[in-house]
């Protein structure tokens, strides 16, 4: 497996040398930044990338006040209770996007969210104290436990709220194949550990987040 200094300096190379790299690497928040982030946000957010997937980004986000004022402000306890008649109204609220199943998935993802509430405090607390080096555990659960959280929707959702993280996009799959990490996207079980493996030894070798280690990946690649 090729060496993350080496990969840094590739990176380093396409982008302008090491210090306009430095200034690309998204922001990663410590663990009591996390568990201080009100359950409400991480339910929104949860919502944002349901509604992004597959969608216009620049839609969602220009819509993104409507969405706020029809989930109650993804209050978990208030939305875990919407009735049929709820979902049924928001079916015809013209400031979002209304896809039915996306809209259920609120539903399911503010019951997830009030579950991990009793189980550990908070939902904050949960991601924070979920262990950076078994980053794919935490994408297993949120895709079991959660709606539509599966694949890259769960990535980005944890890497905009600041979870330490690796997203598994085009190019930083390529630049795992490059490594000799995997021979294919990345996407069974086996595989997924084996790119486990490869961050945990890169952040070993590097004292660099997953989330830097990722991008530097990204980075590392022809576009």
């Amino acid at each position: 497996m090729e060496d993350f200094s080496t990969i840094w300096q590739r990176a380093a190379a396409r982008h302008g040398g090491e210090k306009a790299l430095l200034a690309k690497m998204p922001e990663v928040k410590i663990a009591r930044q996390l568990a201080a982030i009100p359950d409400d946000r991480w339910l929104a957010e949860m919502a944002k990338r349901v509604f992004q997937a597959g969608f216009s980004w620049k839609v969602i986000e220009t819509k993104w006040p409507g969405f706020e004022e029809a989930f109650l402000g993804f209050n978990p306890a208030r939305v875990a209770m919407f009735s049929d008649d709820d979902i049924d109204r928001l079916l015809k609220d013209t400031n979002i996007v209304r896809h039915a199943q996306k809209i259920m998935s609120v539903r399911a993802n503010a019951i997830f969210i009030t579950d991990l509430a009793r189980e550990h405090g908070s939902a904050g607390k949960f991601f924070a104290g979920w262990p950076d080096d078994d980053y794919v555990g935490l994408l297993e659960v949120l895709k079991k436990r959660g709606s539509r959280l599966g694949g890259a929707t769960g990535q980005y959702f944890l890497r905009f709220m600041g979870k330490d993280s690796f997203v598994l996009g085009r190019d930083v799959s390529a630049a795992l194949i490059a490594a000799g990490v995997v021979d294919k996207e990345p996407k069974s079980k086996r595989d997924l550990a084996a790119v486990q493996a490869a961050f945990n030894e890169w952040a070993a070798e590097s004292g660099k987040p997953l989330s830097h280690i990722s991008r530097t990946l990204g980075f590392s690649i022809d576009a």
